[in-house]
């Protein structure tokens, strides 16, 4: 028997202003999270098998680069961006967001073979939830 196939994963680092408030918000969105790598400074957010959003307070997000850590309230530093499983999926997972404390980012996005909205989440990193007809993949 052949071990499985690697698969590699991402690691997103988003420096957050309430760790707390953070956890709170995305596991209310429907997300895990991982306690063997989270504590006081960091929360282990599980997205997927193959990604982690990594929530580190902001103190201890410095200690790992020496630039500036951008406001993203004010900057965009990053679009992050999921697949949904249908249209309905993205609807519903951003409407969560929303009903969260998230705000809008951006126009819902139509079409037709792709659909699209995006959310910003409490500290205003932007996340955009995208469906595509596996149809129009194909061809």
């Amino acid at each position: 028997m052949t071990a499985p196939a690697y698969q590699q994963m991402i690691f997103v680092n988003l420096p957050v202003n309430d760790l707390d408030a953070s956890k709170k918000f995305f596991t209310e969105l429907g997300y895990s999270i991982n306690p063997q790598f989270s504590d006081d400074n960091a929360a282990s957010v599980v997205i997927s098998e193959t990604i982690v959003a990594m929530l580190l307070t902001k103190p201890f997000y410095s200690t790992f680069t020496k630039k500036e850590i951008a406001d993203a309230t004010k900057t965009s530093e990053v679009l992050i961006a999921l697949s949904a499983e249908s249209r309905e999926k993205v609807d519903e997972l951003v409407d969560r967001a929303l009903s969260l404390g998230g705000s809008a980012s951006g126009e819902t996005q139509d079409m037709g073979f792709m659909y699209g909205r995006s959310f910003d989440d409490l500290d205003g990193h932007t996340w955009e939830v995208v469906w595509m007809d596996p149809a129009a993949i194909e061809s």
